[in-house]
C-alpha cells in the first residue's frame, strides 16, 4: 500500500485549534461524526483497556444548558487573563487568542455539534497513574480531530466548562465513574485554507541524550 506521505504530513501540519472559522449554520451529518469517531477508537491506549467514552451532543438545550456553563466560566476567564496580562493583550499574537477565544465563548450554543470525550474508571491521584489515565484518551481525540480535519470539519479542544464539572455531568447525565476531559465543539469550517502555525524551532525543544544537548 503506498501512503500519500505529502498530504499526511499536510493534514498533521494545519489541523489548528478552530474557533472563529466554524460554520455555525451547516448542520453536521451523523455519518461524518460516526466515521471520525470510529477511526479514532484505532489509537492506542495503555493496557489496550479503550476506557475513552464519548458523549454527542445534538440536542439543542443541552447545548444550550452545557454553553450557559462554559460562557459563564469562560467570561470570568477572559477577565482574568486581560487584567493579569495588562498591556500585554495589545501584543498581536495575544490578541488574536484573546479574540478567537472571546469568539467561541459568544456562540458556543450555536456550534451544531458537541463531543465530550470521557474516561471510564476511578480517577487516580499519582503522577503515573494520571498519566496513564489521561493519556489513554489524548490520542484518541487527536486522532478525531486529525479525521475531522481531513473531511473540511474542524474543532479545538477546550476544558473551561470542567470548571462546573458536576454541573455538566448532571446534564450529560453520567455516571459517578466517568470523568470528562474537555469539550470539543465540532462544525464544518468556513475556509479549507489553514496554514501551519507559527512553532518554536524543533533545536529549542528537543535534545539527544542529555536535557539541553541539541538533538539538531
Amino acid at each position: 500500500m503506498n501512503i500519500d506521505v505529502a498530504s499526511v504530513d499536510h493534514v498533521l501540519s494545519t489541523t489548528r485549534a478552530v474557533r472563529r472559522k466554524l460554520d455555525l449554520d451547516r448542520p453536521v451529518e451523523e455519518e461524518v461524526l460516526t466515521t471520525c469517531l470510529r477511526l479514532s477508537t484505532y489509537a492506542p491506549s495503555p493496557g489496550n483497556q479503550q476506557q475513552w467514552r464519548w458523549i454527542v451532543v445534538r440536542d439543542a438545550e443541552r447545548r444550550k444548558q452545557l454553553g450557559e456553563l462554559f460562557r459563564e466560566v469562560g467570561q470570568v476567564y477572559l477577565e482574568q487573563t486581560r487584567e493579569r496580562l495588562g498591556a500585554a493583550v495589545d501584543y498581536p499574537p495575544v490578541r488574536r487568542m484573546i479574540t478567537s477565544v472571546q469568539h467561541l465563548v459568544d456562540v458556543i450554543d450555536r456550534v451544531p455539534v458537541f463531543v465530550i470525550p470521557c474516561v471510564q474508571g476511578p480517577r487516580p491521584s499519582g503522577n503515573v497513574e494520571s498519566t496513564s489515565f489521561y493519556g489513554g484518551i489524548y490520542p484518541a481525540v487527536w486522532s478525531f480531530q486529525l479525521a475531522l480535519r481531513a473531511r473540511g470539519l474542524g474543532t479545538v479542544l477546550t476544558t473551561l466548562h470542567l470548571h462546573r464539572e458536576a454541573e455538566a455531568a448532571r446534564i450529560l447525565g453520567l455516571p459517578a465513574d466517568v470523568t470528562q476531559v474537555g469539550l470539543l465543539p465540532v462544525a464544518y469550517t468556513t475556509t479549507t485554507d489553514f496554514r501551519p502555525p507559527v512553532r518554536q524551532p524543533l533545536e529549542a525543544v528537543a535534545f539527544l541524550d542529555t536535557w539541553g544537548h541539541p538533538l539538531c
